[in-house]
């Protein structure tokens, strides 16, 4: 029964529907050793793309079309509409390099390559099982019990082959070490190889894949294995939720906004498990659905929290937006609680549209409309349609103005490394005025890494802020730790001392930071002052042999002496040599 249809379904439609049905049960003996060549050779050209080069825009756009497009094909391919499903995984390979060479080309330019790139392989995650079910033909009346056999035999049948993958390996360490025995290294040899790791994977992870791949009868079997064993799951989630909830209305939310640091991903990923484990309780159809009354109690409730989670998510987050303004990964992390409140608002009336006697079957519909949605909004995501860097330096540049944030409390070094261009510029621009803002303005552009606070306080410090000396009192020692310190401003909290230990092999100056009751050596920044740093010496070719034991061999005990850090005439640590 097509419970998604809103329409009849024509003549062209039902035979669609009889001929998807039928590519369950199809069994392409030739799959398994074409998607293991297939990943093998893949393996083989994403090595050759990465060894050397990975940084470069070209490479990483190559090795992503030649990942997502042969996992694309690996898991949608057969003998049956190849032609199609070949395009569609070159389209996809297409995609994934577009958004590579863009997050590689354009990195130190966007305020969110990482978020845009997931965002792509999340749309392409949905993507797969979508056309598996031949949605581009079927349309909104494609029955969710399609999508539904697709989704979970592509992550029942990859999480297979990643296991098979992982013992192929034991096993051939295993034959290494055999082999190894008779002075025969050609196996651990090999496996100590780059090209040879990428390729062995990909062989086995494709020989695996298309062996599942060919068994659909175990496939459905695994599925209703794993959905069972899910939905023991719901039965404690749904009772914790729900009691969480009942506490939260009577002591009132007030400990959720206090928690604003932890609470929204918290909160989300139980409103994320609670949707997945009402879809292990509902499954594919009215025939497979639990019969049990105490899952299917459970499956109600779990899809009551589900927006409720959700809604204090979003509160959450809009407390913490109210306290800091705008940032690239708040504005990302609004988008995931506007999806889950989506999911929430549309199981609600789902479950409401549905009543007592169909909820399961609406709630079915919603999930194909919602894949569909989610789908589509990640590639809009992905693409470069909505610049947060740019929302975010206005909102905060407002901030500033407005009085909201302290010259002294703003964060200077997020405009600097996460706003992307555009907080670059606005830094820029705040550099050039005069007071306070220009001068930690200017200390932000100055920056040769991201620094971080650990305490929460204000993320630029000017040389005035710090309380050091240098020993000796050498102004160019003095310049080095004064840049040490601003890369890493967690530290010298209170008061420390840098003390000089000398040039290491590479002539880069060596320094023991005392603070406290302890002490670190760390290598300082290279000044501008210093002679230009020798190469590197290669230690593996100049260094003298170690001695081996011989009869005759001259064996004594030596007392070294050694160097510590001595504080108020007491030895503090290990010796610095």
């Amino acid at each position: 029964m097509n419970e998604t249809a809103a329409q009849p379904v024509t003549t062209a439609e039902a035979a669609d529907l009889s001929h998807a049905a039928s590519m369950r049960q199809t069994d392409w003996p030739l799959g398994p050793w074409f998607v293991a060549v297939l990943l093998g050779a893949a393996g083989l050209v994403i090595h050759a793309l990465t060894d050397s080069g990975h940084d470069v825009p070209w490479r990483a756009a190559a090795a992503a079309f030649v990942l997502f497009g042969s996992l694309a094909a690996a898991l949608t391919i057969d003998q049956l509409r190849w032609r199609e499903e070949a395009l569609f995984a070159l389209v996809l390979g297409l995609v994934m390099a577009g958004l590579a060479w863009r997050a590689v080309r354009y990195g130190e330019t966007l305020p969110d390559e990482e978020y845009g790139f997931a965002a792509g392989v999340i749309a392409c995650v949905l993507a797969v099982p979508l056309f598996q079910a031949n949605v581009l033909r079927r349309r909104l009346a494609t029955p969710y019990s399609d999508v539904h056999y697709h989704a979970w035999a592509d992550t029942i049948s990859s999480a297979g082959a990643l296991v098979f993958t992982g013992i192929a390996w034991l096993v051939l360490a295993l034959l290494g070490e055999l082999f190894d025995l008779l002075k025969i290294t050609l196996l651990n040899d090999l496996m100590r190889k780059g090209w040879f790791g990428w390729t062995f994977s990909g062989v086995a992870f494709g020989a695996a894949l298309g062996t599942l791949r060919n068994q659909q009868k175990v496939l459905g079997t695994l599925q209703s294995v794993v959905m069972l064993v899910l939905s023991l799951l719901a039965v404690p989630l749904a009772a914790g939720l729900a009691i969480f909830l009942l506490a939260t209305l009577v002591s009132g939310p007030d400990v959720l906004w206090r928690a604003t640091s932890n609470a929204t991903p918290v909160l989300l990923s139980c409103a994320a498990g609670a949707m997945l484990l009402v879809n292990a309780i509902i499954r594919d159809d009215e025939a497979t659905i639990s019969r049990s009354r105490v899952m299917r109690v459970t499956a109600v409730v779990l899809v009551v929290v589900i927006l409720p989670l959700a809604v204090f998510a979003a509160v959450s987050m809009g407390l913490r937006i109210g306290q800091y303004g705008l940032a690239p990964s708040r504005l990302w992390a609004a988008v995931a609680i506007a999806i889950a409140c989506l999911y929430g608002a549309a199981y609600w009336f789902a479950a409401a549209r549905g009543g007592r006697a169909n909820w399961a079957r609406a709630l079915r519909t919603a999930n194909f409309r919602l894949a569909l949605a989610s789908c589509a909004i990640a590639l809009l995501l992905a693409l470069p349609v909505l610049d947060f860097g740019a929302l975010s330096t206005r909102d905060q540049l407002s901030r500033l103005r407005a009085g909201e944030v302290s010259a002294e409390n703003f964060d200077y070094s997020a405009l600097r490394w996460d706003f992307g261009e555009s907080g670059r510029r606005a830094l820029k621009q705040l550099s050039e005025g005069t007071g306070r803002t220009a001068e930690m303005a200017k200390l932000a552009l100055e920056q040769g890494t991201r620094p971080y606070s650990y305490d929460g306080s204000q993320p630029i410090r000017t040389e005035a802020d710090y309380n050091f000396d240098v020993q000796p009192a050498d102004p160019a020692l003095r310049r080095q730790a004064m840049a040490y310190l601003q890369d890493n401003n967690w530290q010298c909290t209170t008061y420390c001392r840098f003390i000089d230990l000398g040039m290491n092999a590479e002539g880069a100056r060596r320094a023991a930071m005392v603070e406290g009751a302890s002490y670190q050596i760390i290598e300082l920044p290279f000044d501008a002052g210093q002679p230009a740093r020798p190469p590197a010496v290669d230690v593996a070719e100049t260094a003298e042999p170690r001695p081996v034991l011989r009869p005759g061999s001259s064996v004594e005990i030596r007392t070294m002496e050694k160097r510590y850090v001595f504080m108020d005439g007491k030895p503090v640590g290990q010796p610095i040599d």
